[in-house]
This record gives C-alpha cells, sequence and structure tokens, in this order.
C-alpha cells in the first residue's frame, strides 16, 4: 500500500474515530463483511439428498436415462464433494461431473486449500459459481495466484473472493483480470492491484454486476474496470475509507453503503434506475456532493442526507434551502426518493421543501429523522405552511413511511403539514425510533395524530414499534439489486408485525 493511499486512509478513520458509538460499527463491517455485503451461495451442504425407494417390480433406473444436458444441469446445482461422489452411480454418471459447469464453494470443503486445488485441478471446467471466502490459513494467499490463472483458463461465471488474514491491505493477485468470462464479481478486504501497469486491451465483456466490501482502491482503478465493463448493470460499495469519484454510464444499480465518497456524479447514465445511498459519512472539512445530470431512466434515490456537509446538485445548480426551483433543475423521473434529516436542526429541515421541489413525481417518500444533540431551532407548522406549495405532496405522494419516529414536535409538525397538504395519499407508515412498551402508550401518543386535519380522507396509518436495528433491509445488496421489487427502502416485514395500530378515516 503506497504512502498516500495509506496516509489519507488512516486519516480518515481517525476523523471517524471522534464519531463514537459509530466506530464499532465501521469496525464490524470492515473486518467481518456480513451477509448483506456478499452473495449467497447457489448451492447448501446442508440439504438433504434423498431418493425414494423403487417399485419392487421396476428396477429401471430412470433418472439415467434423462438427456445428458438435464444430467449436468443437475450435477451442477449441488456441492461440488456431492457432485464428485455423482460418478459413482452408474457407467452412465460417471462422466457428468467433468462435463457440468460446477459450484465451488470453500466452506464445504476440508482441508480446505488442498482440496480446492484437487478440485480445480481435476475439473476441466467451466465453473458456474467459485465461492473462495472461508480460509484463514497463510497458504491461501500462496495458493490464490495458482488459483485465479487456472479459472482464467478454464472459464468461470461467478466469483466470490474475501480475504480473512491480516493484514487487511493484502494485495489482491492481478491476474483475475483475465477472466473474460467472468458475469459477476465480489471482492472483500483486498487491496486493489494497480491498474496501471495492466494492459489496456483488458475487458470484462460479460461482467453484469460488481460487489467491492472493504476495498483498498484509487479511483483510477475503479474508472479501469468501469470502462473495461460494456455490460455492466449494477455496482455495490461496502465500507470504503476512500475519497472517489464515480462516473456512472452504463450501469442500472449502484449501491455505496457505509462509504465516504467525495463526488458521485451521475453524468451521463441513461440506464440507470436506482442509486442507493446508505450510512454514508464524512471526514471532518469535508463535504459529499451528489450531483445528478443526464438520468432520464432514475426511478429511486436515497437517502440523501440534508445537512451542509452534503451537497446535492441537480444540472449545475446547487440546491439549498430557498433555491428557487425552475424545470430544468426537476428530475420528473424519480418515483421513490429517500431522505434523512435532522428535524431539531432548522436549517437542515428547511431543506426538506426545497428537495421535495426538485422531484415533482415522487410517489412514495421515506424520511429518517436522524438523531442528533445538535439543537438550532425547530420549524413549527407555521413555517412549513410558509414555505409554499410543494407539487409531489400536492398531486402525486400516495405512500410517505416515516423512519426513526421520535415523537418531537418538530417532526409531529411536518406530519401536520403533510396530512393537510396531501389529497391523493394513500398511506403513512410511521416506523417508532424505540419500541413502545404498551398499547395504552401508543393510544395515547396516537391521540394527536388522530386529531390531525386530513387533506386526503382515505389514507390509512400505521403505526410501528418493531424496528430493524441492524437496518439490514436497507444495506442488503441482493434486495437491492432486485428490480422485481418496487421500493428497496420498504422492510414489508415490518407492517406484519404484532404492534400495529392501524386507522383509517
Amino acid at each position: 500500500m503506497d504512502a498516500r493511499l495509506y496516509n489519507r486512509t488512516l486519516q480518515m478513520a481517525v476523523d471517524f474515530l471522534r464519531k463514537g458509538e459509530e466506530v464499532g460499527q465501521l469496525f464490524a463491517r470492515m473486518c467481518f463483511p456480513t451477509h448483506h455485503a456478499l452473495p449467497d451461495p447457489p448451492v447448501s451442504a446442508a440439504a438433504c439428498l434423498f431418493a425414494l425407494l423403487p417399485d419392487p417390480g421396476d428396477a429401471v433406473d430412470r433418472v439415467s436415462r434423462l438427456p445428458e444436458e438435464l444430467l449436468r444441469n443437475i450435477v451442477s446445482r449441488l456441492p461440488v464433494k456431492d457432485a464428485a461422489c455423482t460418478a459413482a452411480l452408474s457407467r452412465r454418471w460417471r462422466g457428468v461431473w467433468r462435463s457440468a459447469p460446477l459450484v465451488l464453494h470453500d466452506a464445504h470443503l476440508f482441508p480446505l486449500t488442498s482440496a480446492v486445488s484437487s478440485v480445480l485441478t481435476a475439473h476441466p471446467g467451466p465453473f458456474r459459481c467459485v465461492h473462495l471466502t472461508s480460509s484463514y490459513t497463510d497458504e491461501f494467499l500462496g495458493l490464490l495466484t495458482t488459483w485465479l490463472q487456472i479459472l482464467a483458463a478454464k472459464g468461470i461465471q461467478e466469483l466470490v473472493l474475501v480475504n480473512r488474514l491480516w493484514p487487511r491491505e493484502a494485495a489482491l493477485p492481478a491476474n483475475f483480470v483475465g477472466m473474460a468470462t467472468l458475469t459477476r464479481l465480489y471482492l472483500g478486504l483486498w487491496r486493489f492491484p494497480d491498474t496501471a501497469g495492466l494492459p489496456r486491451a483488458t475487458c470484462f465483456r460479460n461482467l453484469r454486476e460488481l460487489g467491492l466490501s472493504s476495498v483498498l482502491m484509487e479511483s483510477r482503478d475503479l474508472d479501469f474496470i468501469l470502462d473495461r465493463s460494456p455490460v455492466l448493470e449494477t455496482l455495490c460499495v461496502e465500507a470504503s475509507l476512500f475519497q472517489l469519484r464515480l462516473r456512472l454510464v452504463s450501469l442500472r444499480c449502484v449501491q455505496i453503503m457505509g462509504s465516504f465518497f467525495q463526488e458521485i456524479f451521475v453524468v451521463d447514465a441513461p440506464r440507470l434506475e436506482r442509486l442507493i445511498l446508505s450510512e454514508a459519512w464524512t471526514p471532518d472539512g469535508i463535504c459529499t456532493k451528489v450531483k445528478i445530470g443526464h438520468a432520464p431512466k432514475l426511478h429511486l434515490l436515497g437517502y440523501l442526507k440534508l445537512n451542509a456537509r452534503y451537497v446535492l446538485e441537480v444540472g449545475n445548480t446547487v440546491i439549498k434551502a430557498g433555491t428557487m426551483v425552475r424545470p430544468n433543475i426537476m428530475v420528473a423521473s424519480v418515483r421513490i426518493l429517500a431522505l434523512e434529516v435532522r428535524f431539531s436542526v432548522r436549517n437542515d429541515a428547511k431543506m426538506i421543501s426545497t428537495v421535495l421541489r426538485c422531484f415533482p413525481n415522487v410517489e412514495t417518500l421515506h424520511i429518517k429523522s436522524e438523531k442528533t444533540d445538535l439543537a438550532t431551532g425547530k420549524l413549527n407548522l407555521k413555517n412549513w405552511h410558509e414555505s409554499g406549495t410543494i407539487e409531489c405532496i400536492q398531486s402525486s405522494i400516495k405512500q410517505m413511511v416515516f423512519h426513526d419516529f421520535r415523537w418531537c414536535r418538530s417532526e409531529l409538525a411536518f406530519l401536520k403539514f403533510f396530512f393537510e397538504s396531501a389529497p391523493v395519499l394513500k398511506e403513512v407508515v410511521i416506523l417508532l425510533a424505540t419500541d413502545f412498551t404498551s398499547m395504552e402508550e401508543l393510544h395515547s401518543k396516537m391521540a394527536s395524530l388522530e386529531s390531525m386535519k386530513r387533506a386526503s380522507e382515505a389514507f390509512s396509518l400505521v403505526v410501528n414499534g418493531c424496528s430493524d436495528p441492524q437496518g439490514d433491509y436497507i444495506r442488503s445488496f441482493k434486495r437491492g439489486s432486485d428490480f422485481s421489487l418496487r421500493d428497496s427502502f420498504a422492510n414489508t416485514e415490518v407492517t406484519a408485525c404484532a404492534n400495529v395500530f392501524h386507522h383509517a378515516q
């Protein structure tokens, strides 16, 4: 790790230590990539294999008579040890496992390194999926270069590669860039190789999904990969302690979680549908800028933090409280928007109305109330009404989800304004920051909400005391990139929880 990158990373880490309680979360995430950061293997060694006994009068092996392609498909869905064992079933099965694209997960093998080497050597390829995530021995790093050479030569579709050893900045062998058949790549706890010395003709022509968890790299290195991945659709980045400028061109989904990015520029992103930002942080004295340029398909955006250390720029206009929002700085495509705001900080709360005017067609709004010890004045109901008409509240928002609601007066004032101004509203979900102790306590607090005037007579109100303290549904790479889910920010399990108050007027 060169001195410049090391010193910069160290300074950012020191700045972050000043944030107190958050340091434990960051340390855990950097040192132990968790289930939400890495994809699940497509097979499980815990599954039970069984067969029904044949009829005594029918001794025909019907499974072995299946077409060769179907047998290979069956074997490719088995853990590698079970796949190899199928060769003992009969002569018909003997060569099937060698011709099937295998799934290799090192957690299923023992002794790990020698078993992995044996499988990679014995099988001619290609490999459907390889997870190398479980080795804690020094032998792992010594063999990794050879393993990657074999995979590059024999062909591989999906690769998940995690360094479990100290030092965490161990260099990732550069020969993985020769894997032209890769469609999915996840890396955890590595120092990315310097791309300056790599062949300029390098191309990940089939790569569709890229995940980076606690990977040390320079901006030029990520640019190198993105520029050479013409069909890349999903980029997931977690726990990155470095400055990075993202240039998004052909991606459909970008997720950035628990990281510091000095600039996120959506300059020309004709295919981008989702930009998900979660638990971002900034060192002292530095701002994070999110700039949205050409993104005609951007459907889901957030969480945007509304405070002085996070800058939102649309087109060439920096959005501030009171900015005159004209059509040229509106992002009409966004339907799902998530904002994080400190309601007890007056200037932060004033940003809500201005930012909402930039997204006139929002249908689902997520508001997360950020806890802070800094209080610089609060907005009351009169202040909200004086902010003027907000197009999306008046005409398009049908659902609002309020996360980490604390029943403070500034939050209640915003809810009153929202209820009075949203004639097409269908549902409001309020998720409490802390659970209530009894239904009686909840009903007493609900009195203030029940008495509020409503522009929509038909919307339902759900208040829930159970929460997701780990935030896994927000941080899940799988959930964020699942395009069958309309709203990646919604935790559907919350509304099914037992402690629910439902009110329809």
